[in-house]
């Protein structure tokens, strides 16, 4: 029991960290089709605001609240004067948001340097948990990532903002024939995405080294999630991070981390070679 809880544990923390940062990414790309590389760099921006405001001596829940309005901010500058004129260029798309995504590691490493960023959690420690000891801010981070789960699963199901980016997402010519501005609705689903990210960002920070690189750590197993889970699904997103998530905790306990990134690609392949649309698609 000693072992078996802390790596259920360990599971369910990545499957948190996943879900969160490859949701905003799933409704960007099962909505518009777009690649997104810039993506990583959201969850940066949200890592690097938590640093800034307890630098400025603001506190952990200051950060948390703030840093989806500042991913959303630069969300809407990339929507509106990039990808917006490349919807119909996925090509184009994937070098703009490339470029975009060096520009902003290129900043933050002109405005704060290349070193790492201090960032902290809220809460220190371990508790008991199941008879085994594990750190307090985990378990918080998971209850987090319950919470903003339960909280977009809402909004897309409950509001009539959910219904119209369903409508979208499965058949844009109808839902523009039924009178939904289609661009409004691309350009608040980048925005939410973008801070979705950030948010995630101020959640990772506290576990992991704050750099102006450390996005793309976070890239690729998002696009794992979505390909694997299901473009524009939210279970999509949720089977995925499980798949991708738990298979990588449990692999890392026997293998090393490098073989076990390699073992979770192979397995994506091989799920998506005979689930193409994913394991729940939209």
């Amino acid at each position: 029991m000693e072992t078996f809880v802390p790596l259920v544990l360990n599971a369910l923390t990545l499957i948190s960290i996943l879900m969160i940062v490859g949701l905003g990414l799933a409704i960007i790309f099962g909505l518009m089709n777009v690649i997104n590389l810039a993506h990583g760099e959201f969850v940066t921006i949200g890592a690097f605001t938590l640093s800034f405001v307890q630098a400025m001596g603001g506190n952990y829940w200051m950060a948390l609240l703030l840093a989806p309005f500042v991913g959303a901010a630069v969300g809407f500058a990339l929507e509106r004067l990039i990808v917006q004129h490349l919807y119909t260029r996925p090509m184009d798309t994937i070098l703009a948001t490339w470029g975009v995504s060096l520009m902003i590691q290129q900043t933050l490493q002109i405005v704060f340097g290349s070193g790492p960023q201090q960032a902290s959690g809220p809460i220190e420690g371990s508790v008991e948990f199941l008879g085994a000891s594990y750190p307090a801010y985990r378990l918080l981070l998971i209850s987090f990532a319950a919470a903003i789960i339960a909280a977009i699963v809402f909004v897309f199901r409950k509001t009539r903002f959910g219904l119209d980016l369903r409508a979208v997402i499965q058949d844009r010519d109808m839902a523009e024939a039924q009178g939904i501005n289609t661009h409004r609705i691309y350009t608040i689903a980048f925005c939410g995405g973008a801070g979705i990210a950030a948010l995630a960002g101020v959640l990772i920070a506290p576990l992991t080294k704050v750099i102006a690189l450390m996005g793309a750590n976070y890239l690729a197993p998002s696009f794992f999630v979505v390909i694997v889970g299901g473009a524009g699904s939210i279970a999509g997103v949720a089977a995925g991070s499980a798949v991708v998530g738990g298979l990588e905790t449990l692999l890392n306990y026997q293998v090393p981390v490098t073989v076990s990134q390699a073992l979770v690609l192979v397995a994506a392949v091989v799920i998506v070679r005979f689930k193409p649309r994913g394991l729940v698609p939209a």
